[in-house]
Formats: structure tokens, C-alpha cells, sequence
């Protein structure tokens, strides 16, 4: 774990080290197949709202203020929430989020496993996140990748590795307790946990 830290096989991620890394590994009940999940993931406009521990503020707060999904990698092609057929694998959908802190970025999405009990998705920003207006993460330097797996009838079991590029600004290293906070949020978010729920991942 350090600058020439090598990425999993199974990432596909082929830069080596990191800024941060947050990796959430967890089991949850879910009694269904993975279509309810599928189509809980694609419902972009789904994550608008989401609330996580701000550690500056020491306080529940707003982390994205609104999310939408997009025709394109082109900015501003909104379009309803994709659909479950949609959520095939090999696929790649865009969609577009504004974060409390970052303003608008548009991410990549790309299904790399789907079946009845198995998902295996990523994300990858591929735009520029810029932290008051200064560029703090170029495209491709925030990814991350989510592992949900069938365990049995009634449970699930989700792994999520969450990495920020070694070149990132310097104005977003050394906030680990904010990464996994928003990991965590996402993660509760994910599998029907309200995001608020006490304690949080990080104080």
C-alpha cells in the first residue's frame, strides 16, 4: 500500500498508487434476485438528496444536490432513469451529478457482471471535479468499483474500493474520514439503509 501500489486484476484499473483509498466490505438482507438492485442502481435520479457526516461541519448534511442520467458523455443530455434491460453486461451509460462541495461532474458507468446473483459495476468520473472552481481531480482520477454478491436466500454480501488518482490536488489529500463517509453513504444508500443513521462511519 503506497505509491506503487498495483490495483486488483479484477479492477482493470491500470494506474498504480493513490491518493485515498476506502474499501466497504458488509452483508445486507435482500431476499430478492438482483433485478430489485438492478434497477435500484440504475434509478440515477434516485441519488439526489443523499445525506452523509460532514466532518468539517460536524453535521449531517446534503452530499448530492441533484443527479440525473444522460444520453451521452455530453454534458447536459439529460434523460429519464435508465431501465433495468438497460443494465446489461458490457454496458456503459452516462450520467451527470452535482455534489455539494464539487458542483457538476459527469461519471461513466459500466456493467461489467449482471445475473440473478451476481453485480459487478464501476464508476469513473469523466469530467473534470473542481473544488471552488480549482481542478482538484482530472478525468478518470476518481474511480470506483462494486462487488454484490448472492449468499444465500436472504443475504447479500457487497464489497465497494473507492480510489482517488495519485496526482489528485493537494486540497482533497488527507480528508480520509470525508472518503469513507461518502463511501459509507453510497453503500447505505445502495441496499436501503437511511444514510443518516447513527453512528457514521467517520467522526
Amino acid at each position: 500500500m503506497g505509491p506503487d501500489w498495483k490495483p486488483p486484476a479484477c479492477t482493470g484499473w491500470a494506474e498504480t498508487g493513490f491518493t485515498t483509498l476506502v474499501t466497504i466490505a458488509a452483508r445486507f438482507p435482500h431476499s430478492s434476485e438482483a433485478g430489485s438492485l438492478l434497477r435500484h442502481i440504475a434509478a440515477i435520479s434516485e441519488l439526489a438528496g443523499m445525506r452523509y457526516w460532514s466532518t468539517t461541519h460536524k453535521q449531517w448534511r446534503t452530499l448530492i444536490v441533484d443527479a440525473y442520467a444522460l444520453t451521452g458523455a455530453q454534458s447536459g443530455q439529460r434523460r429519464e432513469d435508465f431501465t433495468s434491460d438497460e443494465m446489461k453486461e458490457g454496458k456503459v451509460l452516462y450520467f451527470e451529478q452535482i455534489d455539494n462541495l464539487s458542483g457538476k461532474t459527469t461519471y461513466r458507468m459500466h456493467v461489467v457482471e449482471a445475473s440473478a446473483s451476481r453485480l459487478v459495476f464501476d464508476i469513473e468520473n469523466v469530467s473534470t471535479i473542481r473544488y471552488f472552481f480549482v481542478p482538484v481531480l482530472h478525468p478518470g482520477e476518481l474511480q470506483s468499483m462494486y462487488f454484490l454478491d448472492r449468499e444465500s436466500d436472504n443475504v447479500w454480501r457487497y464489497y465497494s474500493i473507492v480510489r482517488t488518482g495519485k496526482n489528485a490536488n493537494g486540497l482533497i489529500a488527507g480528508n480520509e474520514s470525508s472518503s469513507i463517509n461518502r463511501a459509507v453513504a453510497f453503500y447505505r444508500h445502495l441496499v436501503g439503509i437511511p444514510t443518516t443513521r447513527e453512528p457514521p462511519g467517520a467522526r
